[in-house]
C-alpha cells in the first residue's frame, strides 16, 4: 500500500470515459498534480476533455487526500467525503443518491497507477479509467 507522500509531484493523466447508456466514449488528456497543503495533499487534476462529437474543452478537477493510519482518505474539494484507500482493499463505494460509484486502485506496476470506477443508477451506466504517470 502507498502513502500519502507517495503521491506528492506531478503526474500524466489520461482518462477513458465509456458512457454505456449513450453508446459515447471521451477522454482526458492532461496532468494531475498533488501538492501538500494543511492537512495532507491537495490533487488538482487539468486536462482537455474530448467528448462524443461535443468541441474539445478544458476540465479541471480538485481533490484533498489525507492519511488516516494506513489508509488514505480522499474527499471533495468542499470537504465533503468522497472515499477510502485501506491497506485491507483498494475498493470502495461513494453513493450519489441515485447513482452509485465503484472504484478500484491498482498500484501493482508503481510508479504508474490506474483508477476506474465503475457507475451505475437510474441516471448513469458508465466506466471511467484513469491512468497515472509520473513526469519527470
Amino acid at each position: 500500500m502507498i502513502v500519502l507522500s507517495d503521491l506528492s509531484g506531478r503526474w500524466r493523466l489520461t482518462r477513458r470515459i465509456e458512457d454505456f447508456r449513450t453508446g459515447q466514449t471521451g477522454t482526458l488528456e492532461g496532468t494531475c498534480l498533488w501538492r501538500p497543503d494543511d492537512d495532507g495533499l491537495r490533487q488538482e487534476e487539468a486536462g482537455v476533455l474530448s467528448f462524443g462529437s461535443a468541441p474539445a474543452m478544458q476540465a479541471t478537477r480538485v481533490y484533498l487526500w489525507r492519511q488516516d493510519g494506513a489508509d488514505l482518505v480522499v474527499f471533495f474539494e468542499d470537504g465533503r467525503p468522497f472515499h477510502r484507500l485501506s491497506a485491507q482493499g483498494l475498493t470502495d463505494r461513494h453513493l450519489c443518491d441515485p447513482d452509485t460509484y465503484d472504484v478500484t486502485y491498482e498500484f501493482g506496476s508503481w510508479p504508474d497507477w490506474t483508477q476506474e470506477w465503475r457507475v451505475t443508477g437510474p441516471r448513469k451506466n458508465a466506466r471511467i479509467f484513469s491512468r497515472f504517470q509520473p513526469l519527470a
